[in-house]
Protein backbone atom coordinates (compact mmCIF):
# COMPACT_ATOMS: atom_id res chain seq x y z
CA UNK A 1 0.00 0.00 0.00
CA UNK A 2 3.06 2.25 -0.11
CA UNK A 3 2.97 3.22 3.55
CA UNK A 4 3.68 2.00 7.09
CA UNK A 5 1.52 0.71 9.93
CA UNK A 6 1.76 0.65 13.70
CA UNK A 7 -0.29 -0.82 16.54
CA UNK A 8 -0.28 -0.28 20.29
CA UNK A 9 -2.06 -3.00 22.24
CA UNK A 10 -2.70 -3.39 25.95
CA UNK A 11 -2.10 -7.02 27.04
CA UNK A 12 -1.76 -8.35 23.47
CA UNK A 13 -2.29 -12.08 22.84
CA UNK A 14 0.67 -13.98 21.40
CA UNK A 15 -0.92 -14.25 17.95
CA UNK A 16 -1.64 -10.53 17.59
CA UNK A 17 1.14 -9.86 15.10
CA UNK A 18 0.15 -12.80 12.92
CA UNK A 19 -3.47 -11.60 12.89
CA UNK A 20 -2.42 -8.07 11.94
CA UNK A 21 -0.15 -9.26 9.12
CA UNK A 22 -2.79 -11.64 7.78
CA UNK A 23 -5.40 -8.86 7.75
CA UNK A 24 -3.11 -6.45 5.91
CA UNK A 25 -2.10 -9.14 3.41
CA UNK A 26 -5.78 -9.76 2.66
CA UNK A 27 -6.43 -6.08 1.97
CA UNK A 28 -3.33 -5.78 -0.23
CA UNK A 29 -4.26 -8.92 -2.16
CA UNK A 30 -7.64 -7.40 -2.98
CA UNK A 31 -7.12 -3.64 -3.27
CA UNK A 32 -3.51 -2.73 -4.08
CA UNK A 33 -3.03 -1.17 -7.53
CA UNK A 34 0.72 -1.77 -7.04
CA UNK A 35 0.28 -5.56 -7.09
CA UNK A 36 -0.33 -6.90 -10.59
CA UNK A 37 -2.08 -10.00 -9.25
CA UNK A 38 -4.45 -8.20 -6.87
CA UNK A 39 -8.19 -8.39 -7.44
CA UNK A 40 -8.40 -4.68 -8.26
CA UNK A 41 -5.58 -4.94 -10.82
CA UNK A 42 -7.22 -7.93 -12.47
CA UNK A 43 -10.57 -6.11 -12.51
CA UNK A 44 -8.98 -3.09 -14.21
CA UNK A 45 -7.52 -5.32 -16.95
CA UNK A 46 -10.80 -6.98 -17.86
CA UNK A 47 -12.52 -5.89 -21.06
CA UNK A 48 -15.35 -3.43 -20.40
CA UNK A 49 -18.60 -5.29 -19.91
CA UNK A 50 -17.07 -8.43 -18.39
CA UNK A 51 -18.24 -9.27 -14.88
CA UNK A 52 -15.94 -10.29 -12.02
CA UNK A 53 -17.01 -11.76 -8.69
CA UNK A 54 -15.51 -9.63 -5.91
CA UNK A 55 -14.52 -10.82 -2.44
CA UNK A 56 -16.57 -9.36 0.45
CA UNK A 57 -14.00 -6.78 1.59
CA UNK A 58 -13.59 -5.29 -1.86
CA UNK A 59 -17.36 -5.20 -2.35
CA UNK A 60 -17.68 -3.26 0.89
CA UNK A 61 -15.11 -0.68 -0.18
CA UNK A 62 -16.46 -0.34 -3.72
CA UNK A 63 -20.03 0.08 -2.46
CA UNK A 64 -18.89 2.73 0.04
CA UNK A 65 -16.86 4.49 -2.65
CA UNK A 66 -19.81 4.64 -5.03
CA UNK A 67 -22.07 5.90 -2.24
CA UNK A 68 -19.55 8.63 -1.41
CA UNK A 69 -19.37 9.57 -5.09
CA UNK A 70 -23.12 10.14 -5.06
CA UNK A 71 -23.03 12.11 -1.79
CA UNK A 72 -20.20 14.34 -2.99
CA UNK A 73 -21.54 14.79 -6.53
CA UNK A 74 -18.50 12.98 -7.89
CA UNK A 75 -15.81 14.83 -5.92
CA UNK A 76 -14.86 11.46 -4.44
CA UNK A 77 -14.46 9.07 -7.36
CA UNK A 78 -13.17 5.51 -6.86
CA UNK A 79 -12.61 5.04 -10.61
CA UNK A 80 -10.01 7.73 -11.41
CA UNK A 81 -7.08 5.32 -11.63
CA UNK A 82 -6.13 6.44 -15.13
CA UNK A 83 -6.05 10.09 -14.03
CA UNK A 84 -3.89 9.21 -11.03
CA UNK A 85 -1.46 7.46 -13.39
CA UNK A 86 -1.44 10.35 -15.85
CA UNK A 87 -0.27 12.75 -13.15
CA UNK A 88 2.47 10.44 -11.88
CA UNK A 89 0.89 9.24 -8.63
CA UNK A 90 0.06 5.68 -9.64
CA UNK A 91 1.91 2.50 -10.57
CA UNK A 92 1.61 3.08 -14.33
CA UNK A 93 3.01 6.55 -14.92
CA UNK A 94 2.32 7.91 -18.39
CA UNK A 95 4.82 10.30 -20.07
CA UNK A 96 2.66 13.42 -19.57
CA UNK A 97 -0.85 14.37 -18.49
CA UNK A 98 -3.32 13.93 -21.31
CA UNK A 99 -6.52 15.91 -21.79
CA UNK A 100 -9.39 14.76 -19.61
CA UNK A 101 -11.99 13.17 -21.90
CA UNK A 102 -15.45 14.72 -21.84
CA UNK A 103 -18.40 12.51 -21.03
CA UNK A 104 -19.49 10.42 -18.08
CA UNK A 105 -17.85 10.71 -14.68
CA UNK A 106 -15.57 7.69 -14.17
CA UNK A 107 -17.52 6.32 -11.18
CA UNK A 108 -20.71 6.12 -13.24
CA UNK A 109 -18.92 3.63 -15.50
CA UNK A 110 -18.75 1.06 -12.68
CA UNK A 111 -21.67 -1.30 -12.16
CA UNK A 112 -22.04 -3.33 -8.97
CA UNK A 113 -24.60 -6.12 -8.93
CA UNK A 114 -24.62 -8.19 -5.77
CA UNK A 115 -21.26 -9.94 -5.51
CA UNK A 116 -20.09 -9.02 -9.00
CA UNK A 117 -18.95 -5.83 -10.71
CA UNK A 118 -17.92 -4.66 -14.15
CA UNK A 119 -16.56 -1.65 -16.02
CA UNK A 120 -18.80 -0.10 -18.63
CA UNK A 121 -15.93 1.90 -20.14
CA UNK A 122 -12.14 2.09 -19.94
CA UNK A 123 -11.88 3.44 -16.39
CA UNK A 124 -9.75 2.05 -13.54
CA UNK A 125 -10.61 1.58 -9.90
CA UNK A 126 -8.25 3.26 -7.44
CA UNK A 127 -9.02 2.96 -3.72
CA UNK A 128 -6.16 5.17 -2.47
CA UNK A 129 -8.69 7.56 -0.90
CA UNK A 130 -10.53 4.91 1.10
CA UNK A 131 -8.59 1.61 1.38
CA UNK A 132 -6.25 2.69 4.18
CA UNK A 133 -9.25 3.60 6.29
CA UNK A 134 -10.88 0.27 5.54
CA UNK A 135 -7.68 -1.51 6.53
CA UNK A 136 -7.67 0.32 9.87
CA UNK A 137 -11.23 -0.84 10.51
CA UNK A 138 -10.28 -4.38 9.48
CA UNK A 139 -7.37 -4.38 11.94
CA UNK A 140 -9.66 -3.17 14.71
CA UNK A 141 -12.13 -5.97 13.93
CA UNK A 142 -9.34 -8.56 13.92
CA UNK A 143 -8.04 -7.40 17.29
CA UNK A 144 -11.50 -7.40 18.85
CA UNK A 145 -11.96 -10.96 17.58
CA UNK A 146 -8.84 -11.87 19.62
CA UNK A 147 -10.33 -10.28 22.71
CA UNK A 148 -8.22 -7.11 22.62
CA UNK A 149 -10.28 -4.19 23.93
CA UNK A 150 -7.65 -1.46 24.39
CA UNK A 151 -5.63 -0.51 21.33
CA UNK A 152 -4.54 2.20 18.91
CA UNK A 153 -3.91 1.19 15.29
CA UNK A 154 -2.54 3.38 12.50
CA UNK A 155 -1.93 3.01 8.77
CA UNK A 156 -0.37 5.89 6.89
CA UNK A 157 -1.71 8.46 9.34
CA UNK A 158 -5.25 7.06 9.58
CA UNK A 159 -5.96 5.94 13.15
CA UNK A 160 -8.50 4.14 15.30
CA UNK A 161 -8.50 4.03 19.09
CA UNK A 162 -10.57 1.78 21.35
CA UNK A 163 -10.59 1.60 25.13
CA UNK A 164 -7.84 3.25 27.17
CA UNK A 165 -4.09 3.17 27.77
CA UNK A 166 -2.58 1.36 30.77
CA UNK A 167 -2.46 4.67 32.66
CA UNK A 168 -6.26 4.96 32.27
CA UNK A 169 -5.83 7.84 29.83
CA UNK A 170 -7.55 7.84 26.44
CA UNK A 171 -5.54 7.48 23.27
CA UNK A 172 -4.55 11.12 22.73
CA UNK A 173 -3.55 11.97 19.17
CA UNK A 174 -2.07 15.22 17.82
CA UNK A 175 -3.03 16.03 14.25
CA UNK A 176 0.06 17.06 12.31
CA UNK A 177 -0.05 20.62 11.01
CA UNK A 178 1.01 21.13 7.37
CA UNK A 179 4.70 22.14 7.47
CA UNK A 180 5.27 25.87 7.47
CA UNK A 181 1.66 26.84 8.20
CA UNK A 182 0.86 28.57 11.52
CA UNK A 183 -2.16 26.55 12.62
CA UNK A 184 -2.79 25.37 16.19
CA UNK A 185 -2.26 21.74 17.09
CA UNK A 186 -5.47 19.73 17.07
CA UNK A 187 -5.44 17.20 19.91
CA UNK A 188 -8.20 14.61 20.09
CA UNK A 189 -8.99 11.60 22.26
CA UNK A 190 -9.70 8.48 20.23
CA UNK A 191 -12.08 6.34 22.26
CA UNK A 192 -14.23 4.34 19.89
CA UNK A 193 -13.34 6.84 17.18
CA UNK A 194 -11.27 6.98 14.00
CA UNK A 195 -9.47 9.93 12.42
CA UNK A 196 -8.17 10.47 8.90
CA UNK A 197 -6.28 13.34 7.28
CA UNK A 198 -5.88 14.13 3.61
CA UNK A 199 -3.17 16.65 2.71
CA UNK A 200 -0.97 18.02 -0.05
CA UNK A 201 2.32 17.83 1.86
CA UNK A 202 3.04 14.08 1.94
CA UNK A 203 2.38 13.01 -1.64
CA UNK A 204 3.05 15.75 -4.14
CA UNK A 205 5.51 16.74 -6.81
CA UNK A 206 6.77 20.08 -8.07
CA UNK A 207 6.32 21.09 -11.71
CA UNK A 208 7.78 24.43 -12.86
CA UNK A 209 7.45 25.78 -9.34
CA UNK A 210 3.87 24.56 -8.91
CA UNK A 211 2.91 22.14 -6.16
CA UNK A 212 0.94 19.30 -7.73
CA UNK A 213 -1.14 17.51 -5.11
CA UNK A 214 -1.89 13.80 -5.40
CA UNK A 215 -5.56 14.73 -4.88
CA UNK A 216 -7.10 14.71 -8.36
CA UNK A 217 -10.27 16.68 -9.11
CA UNK A 218 -12.41 14.40 -11.32
CA UNK A 219 -14.24 17.37 -12.85
CA UNK A 220 -11.02 18.81 -14.31
CA UNK A 221 -8.88 15.68 -14.51
CA UNK A 222 -6.03 17.56 -12.79
CA UNK A 223 -4.61 18.03 -9.27
CA UNK A 224 -6.75 20.30 -7.09
CA UNK A 225 -6.11 24.02 -7.43
CA UNK A 226 -8.02 25.21 -4.34
CA UNK A 227 -4.97 25.47 -2.06
CA UNK A 228 -6.33 22.99 0.49
CA UNK A 229 -3.37 21.92 2.61
CA UNK A 230 -5.14 19.38 4.79
CA UNK A 231 -8.53 18.05 5.82
CA UNK A 232 -9.07 16.03 9.00
CA UNK A 233 -12.25 14.08 9.72
CA UNK A 234 -13.31 12.14 12.83
CA UNK A 235 -15.83 9.33 12.38
CA UNK A 236 -16.80 6.05 13.96
CA UNK A 237 -15.57 4.37 10.77
CA UNK A 238 -11.99 4.91 9.59
CA UNK A 239 -13.07 3.99 6.06
CA UNK A 240 -15.67 6.75 6.03
CA UNK A 241 -13.32 9.25 7.70
CA UNK A 242 -10.79 8.51 4.94
CA UNK A 243 -13.35 8.90 2.15
CA UNK A 244 -14.88 12.06 3.62
CA UNK A 245 -11.44 13.67 4.05
CA UNK A 246 -10.70 12.98 0.39
CA UNK A 247 -14.07 14.32 -0.79
CA UNK A 248 -13.84 17.52 1.26
CA UNK A 249 -10.29 18.11 0.02
CA UNK A 250 -11.48 17.92 -3.58
CA UNK A 251 -14.56 20.08 -2.99
CA UNK A 252 -12.64 22.83 -1.20
CA UNK A 253 -13.46 25.00 1.81
CA UNK A 254 -16.86 26.33 0.76
CA UNK A 255 -18.68 23.39 -0.77
CA UNK A 256 -16.72 20.79 1.18
CA UNK A 257 -17.24 22.22 4.63
CA UNK A 258 -20.90 22.99 3.89
CA UNK A 259 -21.43 19.35 2.98
CA UNK A 260 -19.55 18.22 6.10
CA UNK A 261 -21.70 20.48 8.27
CA UNK A 262 -24.89 19.23 6.63
CA UNK A 263 -23.87 15.66 7.51
CA UNK A 264 -22.87 16.65 11.07
CA UNK A 265 -19.25 15.61 10.53
CA UNK A 266 -16.43 16.59 12.86
CA UNK A 267 -14.00 18.08 10.35
CA UNK A 268 -11.23 20.67 10.02
CA UNK A 269 -9.83 22.17 6.82
CA UNK A 270 -6.59 24.13 6.51
CA UNK A 271 -6.26 26.35 3.45
CA UNK A 272 -3.03 27.85 2.12
CA UNK A 273 -3.51 31.63 2.01
CA UNK A 274 -1.42 34.66 1.04
CA UNK A 275 -0.89 35.49 4.71
CA UNK A 276 -0.19 31.96 5.91
CA UNK A 277 -3.25 29.81 6.49
CA UNK A 278 -6.98 29.84 7.05
CA UNK A 279 -8.61 27.30 9.34
CA UNK A 280 -12.19 26.08 8.92
CA UNK A 281 -13.95 23.91 11.51
CA UNK A 282 -17.41 22.35 11.47
CA UNK A 283 -19.76 22.93 14.43
CA UNK A 284 -19.58 19.22 15.29
CA UNK A 285 -15.81 19.38 15.76
CA UNK A 286 -15.97 22.68 17.64
CA UNK A 287 -18.45 21.08 20.06
CA UNK A 288 -16.12 18.13 20.62
CA UNK A 289 -13.26 20.44 21.53
CA UNK A 290 -15.23 22.55 24.03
Amino acid sequence: MGTSWSARLVDPPENSLAAIEATLARVIDQMSNWEAGSVISRFNRLPPGQWLDLPPDMRTVLRAGLDMARLSDGAFDPAIGHLVDRWGFGPATLPAPTPFPAGRAPWTCIELDGARARRLADVALDFSGIAKGFAVDALADALRALGVTNFLVEIGGELRGDGIKPDVQPWWVDVEAPPGLPVPTLRVALCGLAIATSGDYRRFRMDDGRRLSHSIDPTTGAPIASGVASVTVLHDSAMMADAWATAITIMGPDAGMKLATRHNLAARLVLRASQGAQEYMTPALAAMLD
